[in-house]
């Protein structure tokens, strides 16, 4: 398995597991991103990394129909992602991104993993679930944030950075900084 398929891998086991135990009444919850529900943090999900990804080649078949039912969604349109990155020419394929030359397999992996990891504590919100990040993804989460500069702030990313005491715990100063509170 090459690094981006992992990734993507480790990133969908919680991410999975946490819409597989979601109520059917959860989807229409409000998330913690203006104006989402639950469902829409899923169709955004969905969405963007087929766009993504068919953008660069990658063929991910018919679009799963989220609004019929969000995890059963993600579940199949999971399993393509996983397939299409599987493939090493599709994750070697280079192209000219936001912040310079790059691969499918380096940006989905900094951008779209990512992603994922921030968008599961959403949902954890939205539907009452326990969204604690690993360490690991707080390492992940933060250095995203890190690498996307001033881009991180831009409208439809992340809303403004959040005051916290420095005695906040990690958690806590990592999602202030994405305009998130812990």
């Amino acid at each position: 398995m090459n690094p981006t398929a992992a990734l993507h891998a480790a990133a969908d086991a919680p991410l999975t597991r946490l819409l597989d135990a979601v109520p059917p009444s959860g989807w229409s919850a409000p998330s913690p991103c203006e104006g989402w529900t639950a469902a829409d943090v899923v169709a955004h999900l969905v969405g963007t990394q087929r766009d993504f990804l068919g953008t660069h080649g990658a063929d991910l078949g018919a679009e799963p129909d989220v609004a019929a039912g969000p995890a059963g969604a993600w579940r199949e349109h999971a399993a393509r992602v996983a397939a299409a990155l599987a493939d090493d020419d599709v994750s070697a394929r280079q192209f000219q991104g936001f912040f310079g030359p790059t691969t499918v397999g380096e940006a989905f992996a900094r951008f779209y993993v990512w992603d994922m990891v921030v968008h599961r504590w959403d949902l954890a919100r939205a539907v009452g679930a326990d969204g604690g990040l690993t360490d690991a993804e707080l390492d992940l989460v933060e250095a995203g944030a890190d690498t996307f500069g001033p881009a991180l702030h831009m409208e439809g990313i992340c809303r403004p950075a959040l005051q916290v005491p420095d005695s906040a715990d990690r958690p806590t100063r990592v999602l202030a900084r994405l305009g998130r509170t812990g």
